[in-house]
């Protein structure tokens, strides 16, 4: 279907792929891995014709169609949800179906990655960015393509999303390239390996689990060729050193050194850090009971985000916050940083310290410092001496440690963030999606760390293998409520399900109650003139609302920045101007997250 030969391709006189060569057979299913820089989201851009090899080729079966699912894309507003999806029908093939079945296909769609019926009909210049990655989604999975090529999926999907996807493509039919650093995700979906190091790739014909063993096999293997390589290569280096002078030797030393000139030397990639072990910082005792919750409610405006939720967090627990986005995952964080007010009783236990990662928390660093001075300056005991192997296990390796903090991208900030977190003592964890920018190496050694944390955990995240054999508690958030449920991430997971079965056959009675009304010639998809109005009103109101909070955070950017020279000079530094400023910064946190609310509403 698509045959790569001797494919290379370099930036900047570096040389990113070298000289590759694979097949990609109708129904393969390929799971593309590799270290973050190693060129997977290259490989990708190459075979969906967005780059051009330095040389070598890629040949495509002549009507191949191939829909191409990038990290990062550029969006076109001024339709809705539906109107954008329903836009991908002319590019469809022609033995799909006709319109009505499309439409059927495209409900399914949409609602299985995440979004209720009315959400159908909103404008898409209303959704996070999160949501409309899903929108592209969906129109790329609804044209079936030949080839799927698809970037981190997953990033901004929850659980119930993923399982949806994965059922989607182990059953679609077309073949698949799929970049992704969610360890379950891979395993479920594909059915072969290709790995990327060193600017070579690696074909394994196994499942991703499968293909670590293997993986693990062939890194021993190149370490010992490597090892023996590089004691012949010294051997030979040290006889030529020692007769290089000596007229009865001078063959002998002019063949060693043509030997040498005619050597391929071998490399192996960088030490596996993996295994390293980082432990936290001793915790210090806190009560017996961290978090106490009772009859909690959070409301922003009308829009009413959970309420009775009733909980105890015991010392020590480690417990997952799950559900679809935008239900209350992070509300409920803030609102134990005290960030958020809220109605009920929320109870912080006594002595207890809070080490919290949040997405923003990158903004916090210094950008003047360093990689590794930002780290050292945190770390006590004898951690400093692990610094630049924790750095390492988190892609901070060789010269990147030096980097100044405001050359990073966002997502190498926040690691950076992650990192320092880990070497500060604490006895509560709140965790907002930590694993969003780690490879796979750096999850387990964020994983290890956490369960020998002898502290307490609360984790905020989509990643089911990351979760399982972490946590002992998943609390559920949907619909207004928060359940709790005992045991870990799978055995949530296999309860859910058989949820999900009795939710499909309500939804299967409700699908026949309308097919029923469709042959009275009633039609459920037509709204009157009336509900027209009332809709074109209730955007109307939203648009004003959010142009007001707009208008309300530009004023307190500009009077944060205003203290913050004021505070810059020391005479002006007074408890009074300390307050204001921690004031202004508060009121942005709760319009930041009244915006948040209302560009992502359901």
């Amino acid at each position: 279907m698509v045959s790569i030969e001797h494919l290379s391709i370099e930036y900047s006189s570096r040389p990113i792929l070298d000289d590759i060569t694979f097949l990609i057979n109708p129904r393969d299913r390929v799971a593309l891995v590799g270290k973050n820089g190693a060129g997977k989201t290259t490989l990708l851009r190459l075979l969906a014709g967005v780059e051009t090899p330095s040389s070598g080729r890629i040949s495509k079966m002549g009507d191949l169609s191939i829909g191409y699912l990038p990290q990062v894309m550029m969006h076109v507003d001024g339709k809705t949800l539906r109107e954008d999806v329903m836009s991908v029908i002319g590019n469809r093939e022609s033995d799909i179906g006709d319109e009505a079945r499309f439409i059927a296909e495209m409900d399914r769609t949409i609602i299985g990655l995440g979004f209720e019926r009315k959400d159908f009909d909103r404008p898409c210049s209303e959704f996070s960015g999160g949501w409309r990655m899903r929108i592209e989604l969906a129109k790329i999975l609804l044209q079936h393509p030949d080839l799927l090529l698809l970037d981190e999926p997953t990033n901004h999907l929850d659980i119930e999303s993923i399982q949806w996807l994965e059922e989607f493509l182990k059953t679609n039919g077309s073949a698949l390239v799929l970049v992704s650093h969610d360890r379950a995700f891979l395993d479920n979906v594909t059915t072969r390996t290709i790995e990327i190091t060193l600017g070579r790739i690696y074909d394994y014909n196994v499942p991703y689990s499968q293909f670590k063993v293997l993986r693990q096999e062939r890194h021993e293997q190149q370490v010992r060729a490597y090892l023996n390589q590089q004691k012949m290569i010294q051997e030979t280096e040290e006889f030529i050193e020692r007769f290089r002078y000596k007229a009865t030797k001078a063959v002998q030393v002019q063949s060693r050194i043509k030997q040498l000139e005619k050597l391929e030397r071998l490399e192996v990639d960088t030490e596996d850090n993996s295994r390293l072990s980082l432990r936290f910082p001793p915790a210090p005792r806190s009560g017996d009971f961290p978090v106490i919750i009772e009859d909690l409610r959070k409301d922003f405006g009308e829009h009413m985000v959970f309420q009775n939720a009733t909980f105890t967090i015991r010392r020590g627990e480690k417990v997952a916050f799950v559900g679809k986005n935008g239900e209350g995952k992070t509300t409920l964080v803030r609102c134990i940083m005290g960030q958020l007010d809220y109605m009920g009783q929320l109870k912080i236990g006594h002595n207890v310290k809070i080490g919290y990662f949040a997405q923003n928390q990158a903004a916090l660093l210094d950008g003047e410092l360093t990689v590794f001075q930002t780290i050292d300056n945190v770390a006590v005991g004898d951690i400093r001496t692990q610094i630049r192997n924790i750095l390492g296990a988190f892609m901070f390796g060789g010269e990147a440690s030096e980097k100044k903090v405001k050359v990073l991208s966002g997502g190498e900030r926040s690691r950076l963030a992650m990192i320092r977190l880990l070497l500060e003592p604490c006895n509560l964890l709140i965790l907002d999606e930590p694993t969003n920018h780690l490879d796979m190496q750096s999850k387990d050694v964020l994983k290890a760390a956490l369960k020998e944390f002898n502290g307490t955990v609360i984790c905020v995240s989509h990643d089911r293998d990351f979760l399982d054999g972490l946590v002992e508690k998943v609390y559920e958030f949907g619909g207004g409520k928060v359940k709790e449920h005992l045991g870990g991430i799978y055995d949530f997971l296999r309860s859910k399900r058989i949820d999900s079965l009795q939710e499909l056959e309500r939804k299967g009675d409700e699908a026949m109650r309308l097919k029923g009304e469709e042959a009275k010639g009633e039609s459920s998809s037509k709204l009157d003139y009336a509900a027209q109005k009332a809709a074109a009103a209730a955007r109307r109101k939203k648009e004003k609302q959010i142009a007001d909070i707009e208008a309300a955070i530009a004023k307190l950017e500009q009077e944060q920045k205003e203290m913050e020279e004021v505070l810059a000079n020391v005479a002006q530094q007074t408890t009074e101007n300390f307050q204001r400023y921690e004031h202004i910064k508060r009121e942005m946190e709760q319009r930041l997250y009244e915006w948040e609310i209302l560009s992502e509403e359901e």
